[in-house]
């Protein structure tokens, strides 16, 4: 335990000041060095996801080393099964939404950007399900949010229905959701008969359209609406 708490402390310092971690200079693209949107220099340096594998798989190995963790029985742990089948779902799912959605993106973007440029108040509606679709709140904000800005959805309204972005919780595909499910030795934590009625869905429904209330109201109030 000690040294898996170890290896998350040193994480979280390597993520929180970036000068230790290694970095190669500035990044040069066609012999022209670059520049962020400050006009500071763009540094190469290596990414939190490197670092985070790096030391997750240390903090493995050293357990193996340095503790009485019998290698053999690591598969049949049932934390290990949850684990193995989480990755494997997701990754699957993951592939295959952005097979779809790639191909379909500019038919999706005409389709739902008629749709929010007459009906404003579907902007969340629509972020949800693309947030869904591709499983990554950072890919449906980045998809969805330039169109939205493009076809003359107000601001205001972007920034109070940005929580819809989490829509991970409509099919119980997410690893944190198959992991929950495995754990749970009570049996009341499942996937229902029809898949999406699953012990998720209505906590995240909740969740979402609270905080999309919250924030049209927070919006409103602070006048960009």
């Amino acid at each position: 335990m000690w040294i898996f708490l170890g290896a998350i402390i040193c994480v979280a310092l390597l993520g929180i000041f970036d000068f230790l971690r290694p970095n190669w200079g500035q990044i040069i693209k066609n012999n022209i060095p670059q520049f962020d949107s400050l006009g500071n220099p763009k540094i190469d340096i290596l990414s939190m996801v490197s670092v985070i594998q790096m030391f997750m798989l240390l903090a493995g190995s050293l357990i193996i080393i340095f503790t009485k963790t019998e290698a053999k029985k690591i598969a049949s742990n049932e934390i290990f099964k949850s684990g193995m089948i989480a990755m494997v779902a997701v990754f699957g799912i993951s592939w295959m939404a952005d097979t779809m959605f790639a191909i379909h993106t500019p038919m999706m973007k005409e389709m739902l950007g008629n749709i929010v440029k007459d009906y404003p108040y579907t902007y969340a509606i629509m972020l949800l399900l693309i947030s869904k679709f591709v499983n990554s709140q950072a890919a449906a904000i980045s998809a969805f949010v330039p169109l939205a800005l493009n076809i003359g959805v107000e601001p205001g309204i972007i920034i109070a229905f940005a929580a819809a972005c989490y829509g991970y919780y409509i099919l119980p595909t997410y690893p944190s959701d198959l992991a929950t499910i495995q754990f749970d030795r009570s049996g009341t934590t499942h996937i229902g008969k029809f898949v999406i009625n699953h012990s998720f869905i209505i906590p995240g429904l909740l969740g979402v359209f609270s905080s999309c209330v919250a924030g049209y109201l927070i919006a409103l109030s602070a006048g960009y609406i």
